[in-house]
């Protein structure tokens, strides 16, 4: 039998989704990452439903662990902020891409107002830097108490 340590655990950390393992895309591949990093929803009951092509896609370490952070990000603002009772994450191949889009039916916010506070909003705005140095796309859709969606799409070529 084997037992749990902390080492083993993935945690919140003031509402930021903490894995204190590395990263292993070798053994888990990028959805079982990702599932990894929804631990702290299940535990706060939040239902997670997965999406993902029954075929196997290959990305380079890069594309995917900017993939695994941005579902960090988005992970950890619905597990602080959204609230939600289901979390939906899809991978999917697109053409000449991989998207991966995390929905949740929580509290949502007014995604065309400019975040109140100094420290709103940066998660978000850094993501989609580095999204897009590698000619990628985020997109973020949400409206008070109808949930958010946000999509990043990553080019394979």
């Amino acid at each position: 039998m084997k037992t749990t340590t902390a080492l083993d655990e993935v945690t919140a950390i003031n509402g930021v989704i903490t894995d204190q393992q590395p990263v292993d895309f070798h053994a888990l591949g990028l959805a079982g990452c990702i599932d990894r990093l929804a631990s702290p929803l299940r535990r706060q009951g939040t239902e997670i439903h997965w999406e993902t092509p029954h075929h196997g896609v290959e990305i380079s370490s890069g594309s995917a662990s900017l993939l695994y952070h941005a579902a960090k990000e988005v992970l950890s603002n619905a597990f602080k902020y959204a609230h939600a009772h289901d979390v939906t994450v899809r991978l999917a191949a697109v053409y000449h891409g991989i998207r991966l889009t995390v929905t949740d039916n929580g509290a949502g916010f007014d995604s065309q107002a400019t975040p109140a506070g100094a420290h709103h909003g940066f998660g978000l705005r850094l993501m989609s830097i580095a999204v897009s140095e590698v000619g990628g796309d985020v997109s973020v859709v949400s409206s008070p108490g109808k949930g958010t969606c946000v999509t990043v799409t990553l080019p394979l070529d």
